[in-house]
């Protein structure tokens, strides 16, 4: 002899429950990714999602130099005679992306392509003529005067 827990319509009622509580749960989890950039020495990649973004939309300058000042989660080891690579997503590059280096702007235009080059012995040199044993590098989206995103790494000079 078979008891049924639940009548027909209550069996309804509740799959229909669980399944809405499911979407709601499921579309909560899916925030949109922020555009990668990402950082290549030889075989050594590196891709990150922004530090700061606001969707596209220009950053509050309350909050520049927080985002700026916020540390790198990523690394990749760079000798001095390594070509870094850059690569941001196209949209990233539509805007236009500069680099930072320890918060510093390094760069007065900011550059409208999606890779670039540089050599690895720019990042290890100070003003003082010493060499660091590490480096962070930003990379900025602007829109005019206003940063729309921030990506951080660090370079690690190896030896």
């Amino acid at each position: 002899m078979t008891v049924a827990f639940f009548s027909g319509k209550g069996r309804r009622i509740g799959v229909a429950l669980g399944a809405v509580s499911a979407g709601l749960l499921v579309l909560s989890a899916c925030d949109k990714p922020t555009p990668l950039a990402t950082v290549t020495v030889g075989g050594n990649s590196v891709s990150s999602e922004a530090s700061c973004y606001n969707d596209g939309k220009a950053l509050k300058k309350s909050e520049y130099q927080s985002c700026l000042n916020k540390k790198a989660e990523k690394s990749v080891e760079v000798a001095m005679d390594d070509k870094v690579r850059f690569g941001v997503d196209p949209e990233i590059a539509d805007n236009g992306w500069t680099l930072f280096i320890n918060g510093q702007q390094a760069e007065q235009e900011p550059y409208k392509k999606t890779y670039r080059s540089i050599p690895g012995s720019a990042f290890f040199s100070s003003q003082t003529g010493e060499t660091a044993d590490k480096t962070q590098i930003s990379i900025v989206e602007t829109r005019g005067k206003e940063l729309t995103g921030v990506w951080h790494f660090e370079l690690k000079k190896s030896s």
